[in-house]
């Protein structure tokens, strides 16, 4: 019971911020309409109901008139039903897709937002896959939570309606001596007890499985998806049998946990379809000898028999063999939802312990007191303090794995573990180029000035930029959508960021071995024309090669020291 009030509690808290949102007055009345036919189908089925007394009785007493007038009665009832369920499904597959609609939007913004999405990466133990729980949990979450709920709705207001038939129509039964009302309601109630208590014994490892197999086939499609994404990589160095053990591996997991859930839907669809069958017969069984005695007519046992079943149907909604999987399914996908936002929540500092503060400075880049940690709390660079002034270049150098990006990553505001102060200008334009720089699926205008989509570039400048960075071939591309990445080899990626820079003209400009996939000469001539085309940016270099000290006025050394920190140090002339 502490598990349902905890799961109905987590699903209310993920639902309720669209039920309040800008678009509250839309979905509560597109849902309105959906609770008010759902309601109507209800109606119906009790118009059903009571048309099969008069249909049954007419078909004891041979009564042909009778027998076809009612024949065009259930026609029009038919037809009234199957109009309400189709508009019924209509709207709330259209209620559907504006919440999931609004929910997507809602985590794609807090996902993408401060950095989340960097950090959660950082953290270990963190949600898995998030954009599988994005694209595909957000989707079960609404449908379920609406179909469902709105089945849960049906049975409550069809329990009451059709608990009062019932009573009225089955009559009191001696037991024993006691005397005893309304039995056939009993007779559900205790059906519906015994039903619900054994499937949820059967069933209760499905959730855990549901949740499970969901995890295992977003690892599989990642893993899939990874190897497309480095097909060059692997085919150097001739991995595929590495690969294929992966794949299998994780593919393994996909099918011993499909048959786990397998065995386990094997025992409860057969317990759940005997139910149901059983069902079908235990009403007659119960009533059988009030009609034998003559207590009641055919249409009369009929009419029973049919309350029963809606009384018993909504009464063990949940031993339903194609409604109990939905259920756990739906438990496992809020779970995950519930796990995705508790580690967005974390990645981000709980306000007052912020280790690394940010603040506005008129004058160039200051860091004071700044230590770098990595995700685990092992010391990277402690005791950082430097001040660049705006105009400089500076060439950082150190040794691989010394912390170097690391440091950069802090000054662009993405590495949380440390503490100090670092001070940049307010509203300054910084652009930072990866070793690997990013190229987004789309157009080649798209990729070449990325992240400037809304502001853009002309076609003159990106075709003149592309031309002086040594990519003439790519000029006539500009409208061509392609996997960039998968196109271009790492210097031509290279190059591109570089024509970035020569189209946003930032005010900072940090390259963080960015040259390094270029031979020197085109290394030489891609710093030249940052130091002719940008005169006025302040830039800031990672690198090794010793030919990159002739583009930068100033030099920084990252120094490992032993068992310690590394320290960041002005180089010295002999250095």
């Amino acid at each position: 019971m502490t598990d349902i009030r905890q799961f109905l509690r987590d699903t209310w808290r993920l639902a309720r911020p669209y039920w309040s949102s800008e678009d509250r007055w839309a979905a509560r009345s597109l849902l309105g309409v959906v609770v008010a036919m759902n309601l109507g189908l209800v109606g119906i089925n009790v118009l059903v109901n009571r048309w099969q007394a008069v249909f049954f009785n007419a078909i004891q007493e041979k009564n042909a008139a009778v027998f076809f007038h009612q024949l065009w009665v259930f026609s029009g009832l038919a037809a009234a039903f199957i109009t309400v369920a189709v508009y019924q499904l209509y709207l709330n597959q259209m209620l559907q897709i504006r919440w999931r609609r609004w929910l997507t939007d809602r985590y794609l913004n807090a996902w993408l937002s401060d950095r989340t999405y960097y950090r959660m990466q950082l953290m270990a133990g963190d949600a898995d896959n998030p954009d599988q729980r994005i694209a595909e949990d957000v989707r079960l979450f609404v449908s379920r939570t609406l179909s469902l709920s709105l089945q849960f709705l049906s049975a409550a207001v069809t329990l009451v309606t059709f608990v009062g038939i019932l009573w009225t129509l089955s009559g009191p039964v001696t037991i024993l001596g006691w005397r005893i009302p309304g039995y056939m309601v009993w007779a559900a109630l205790l059906y519906s007890i015994v039903g619900t208590w054994l499937t949820e014994k059967v069933g209760r490892r499905l959730v855990g499985l549901e949740f499970d197999q969901q995890r295992y086939e977003a690892d599989f499609r990642f893993s899939l998806v990874r190897f497309r994404e480095n097909t060059e990589g692997v085919a150097l160095y001739r991995g595929e049998k590495d690969e294929l053990v992966t794949f299998r591996q994780r593919f393994a997991n996909v099918v011993r946990n499909w048959r786990d859930i397998m065995s386990l839907q094997k025992r409860l669809t057969g317990f759940t379809v005997g139910y149901a069958q059983l069902a079908n017969i235990f009403p007659y069984v119960v009533q059988g000898p009030r009609y034998f005695a003559g207590e009641i007519a055919l249409g009369g046992l009929q009419q029973t028999a049919d309350a029963f079943g809606q009384v018993q149907s909504a009464l063990s909604l949940i031993v339903d063999y194609q409604l109990y999987p939905q259920i756990a399914e739906w438990r496992a996908v809020v779970n995950r939802l519930t796990g995705f936002e508790a580690a967005m929540a974390r990645s981000h500092p709980v306000p007052g312990s912020e280790h690394i503060e940010r603040l506005a400075g008129p004058d160039g880049i200051s860091l004071q007191g700044v230590d770098l940690n990595l995700p685990d709390g092992q010391p990277l660079l402690n005791g950082v303090a430097t001040h660049i002034g705006s105009g400089e270049s500076v060439l950082v150098t150190g040794p691989s794995g010394a912390g170097k990006s690391t440091l950069f990553r802090a000054i662009a505001g993405i590495w949380p573990f440390g503490r100090g102060r670092i001070t940049m200008p307010p509203d300054a334009r910084v652009l930072f180029l990866p070793q690997k720089p990013y190229l987004p699926i789309g157009t080649l205008r798209e990729v070449v000035s990325y992240p400037m989509r809304e502001a853009g570039a002309t076609d003159a400048e990106l075709r003149e930029a592309l031309e002086t960075v040594g990519l003439p071939k790519l000029v006539s591309r500009l409208d061509e959508s392609e996997n960039w990445a998968m196109q271009l080899s790492p210097g031509e990626q290279q190059r591109i960021a570089f024509a970035r820079a020569l189209i946003q003209k930032p005010d900072w400009l940090f390259l963080d071995e960015a040259t390094s996939a270029v031979d020197e000469d085109t290394e030489q001539r891609l710093y030249a024309l940052v130091k002719e085309r940008l005169a006025s940016t302040t830039v800031i270099s990672v690198g090794h090669r010793p030919t990159l000290g002739a583009f930068h006025n100033r030099r920084l050394v990252v120094r490992p020291n032993r068992d310690q920190a590394a320290s960041l140090e002005e180089a010295t002339a002999t250095t």
